[in-house]
């Protein structure tokens, strides 16, 4: 039985007095834990951004944000602005995280099947393409403006899956892994693009220092180091080495990532023999009649299998989920805070809504994603490279395609990038942030439409797991939700039922659960599918 708000332990293995911490405790993961909830206040803080910018207050705001910091050791002085902090700092935190889920997903995740990773990845790169025609069309003949088509291609994973997290299990799950998979391979693009378009001239020097910083991570993973901080401080040299190097400091997260082991330092085998001696010896020293602080044996052999059990967890595994609530409820926060100030006040609104730099970030977004993920996704199908995922239809897939035209914090990252005058980047803003908008409300309703279709049905969809299966932090949501709808059925025999297809399908499957609303509906399910409805 797993730990819920209202039972927050269920096996009784806390004392009644901090029943209560535990209670609130769990309420916070859980919290932490939802995509939905960082999503809405990620687009609160946009819109403190975008009210406080457009008030007398946006000065001193604006003010703040540039406030220098000064660090000194010895000889060497650096500063930077807290905005800076944000974006060269925070921000290659952000694509730290990043850069563990997409190792997760090409280890273990979707893009390990090469055919079942297809469709989101040729779907992903029609998602790039088609935005950079639209941009182009408006400013291919700029040279001012031109080189900002990178700015409608990349997707915000967090705002579109928290958008599809309020449908419930009213969704297949084919289309959140379709649109995860696909915003990863995005990301990938992304970062690739920033790496090699956006940064400044680099310098060979730093270039190479950085590169043999790598190797040292390289070495490090190869020889077995398992513990997190030797990575995190080689890491911080490698950050420094990338950002004196001119290609932009961020890349430095997605680089340590590859680096970090995702495999155990512990031969889990040999760990359940050896966990269930101590837990036994531990049993047999324990007496309960003296304090604890005085059983030496009992502490003795209670530490070591704490010791042992917090390294039986992956590092890479273990980063992620430490990393997870601070990104996506502290980091990304900021972020929008920072960066979507867009001041109409004492500017000309027609103008800005009017550039070229605005219709192309707008339309690529808005219209390029949508067409060049649907375009893409039918010439895979239809060419037999890969199949839609099970359950999902072609609304599923448009309202998916709708979703990957929220750009948010990628495309607003790369706008800064992208343009150096200030007017250029207010437009880009405008742009993404209305485009983002208005993808966000399209995308949701078409799936929205689909999913009452589905609900006056009484179908709903259920995505299962053995409750060894690890998932990703952003994934628990969505299993929780379902688990839920398995066990509120009140049925041993359907969940034996589930936990056995489970077992035959590797740990994780889908179930089409259709509710059944008289015994006329019930009989006939029963003569057509010859099972229990």
């Amino acid at each position: 039985m797993e730990p819920t708000a209202k039972n927050p332990d269920p096996h009784h293995i806390f004392i009644d007095e901090v029943q209560g911490h535990q209670r609130r405790w769990l309420k916070v993961i859980q919290f932490t834990s939802s995509s939905t909830k960082a999503a809405a206040i990620m687009l609160a803080a946009a819109i403190v951004a975008l009210v406080i910018a457009n008030s007398p207050f946006f000065e001193p705001f604006e003010e703040f944000w540039h406030t220098h910091v000064v660090v000194g050791v010895g000889g060497f002085i650096g500063e930077m602005s807290l905005a800076h902090i944000i974006n060269d700092i925070f921000m290659a935190v952000f694509f730290l995280l990043v850069g563990l889920e997409i190792k997760y997903e090409m280890t273990v995740g979707e893009l390990t099947n090469i055919r079942q990773a297809a469709l989101p990845i040729i779907a992903a790169c029609g998602g790039v393409l088609a935005p950079i025609v639209i941009y182009s069309i408006f400013n291919a003949t700029n040279p001012e403006t031109s080189h900002g088509w990178g700015v409608p291609t990349a997707t915000d994973i967090a705002f579109a899956l928290g958008i599809m997290a309020l449908l419930g299990n009213r969704v297949p799950n084919g289309v959140r892994v379709f649109l995860s998979t696909l915003a990863v391979a995005d990301d990938i693009i992304a970062i690739l693009v920033i790496a090699i378009f956006y940064g400044q001239s680099p310098s060979l020097m730093w270039l190479a220092i950085a590169a043999a910083i790598l190797v040292v991570l390289v070495l490090m993973n190869r020889a077995h180091v398992y513990a997190l901080t030797p990575y995190m401080l080689v890491g911080c040299l490698l950050w420094f080495a990338v950002f004196m190097s001119g290609v932009h400091s961020t890349i430095a997260g997605v680089l340590l990532a590859f680096t970090i082991p995702t495999g155990s330092r512990v031969d889990l085998q040999k760990f359940m023999t050896w966990s269930g001696d101590r837990v036994r010896e531990a049993r047999a020293a324990y007496v309960e009649t003296e304090p604890v602080t005085l059983q030496k044996d009992y502490m003795f052999t209670v530490t070591r299998l704490s010791s042992v059990a917090r390294q039986v967890v992956p590092p890479a595994t273990r980063l992620e989920h430490m990393l997870y609530p601070w990104v996506y409820f502290a980091v990304l926060p900021l972020f929008a805070l920072t960066n979507a100030d867009v001041s109409f006040l004492g500017g000309d609104v027609l103008a800005m809504v009017s550039s070229p730099v605005f219709f192309g970030v707008f339309f690529g977004l808005l219209l390029g994603k949508p067409i060049g993920i649907l375009l893409f996704s039918f010439l895979t199908v239809k060419l037999k490279i890969a199949n839609l995922p099970d359950h999902v239809n072609w609304i599923h897939m448009l309202g998916a395609g709708i979703l990957g035209g929220v750009g948010f914090t990628m495309a607003i990252f790369v706008a800064n990038l992208a343009f150096p005058e200030a007017v250029l980047i207010a437009d880009a803003k405008i742009g993404i942030l209305s485009a983002s908008l208005l993808a966000g409300v399209i995308g949701f309703l078409f799936l929205f439409m689909q999913a009452k279709a589905a609900e006056r049905q009484g179908i709903s969809y259920v995505s299962a797991s053995l409750d060894e299966v690890v998932r990703q932090t952003a994934g628990e949501e969505a299993a929780d939700m379902a688990d839920d709808v398995v066990l509120g059925a009140g049925d041993e025999d359907l969940v034996d039922d589930v936990r056995e297809v489970l077992e035959a399908e590797g740990g994780v499957a889908e179930f089409v659960v259709h509710e059944i609303r008289d015994e006329a509906e019930a009989e006939e399910a029963e003569d057509v599918t010859g099972t229990r409805p």
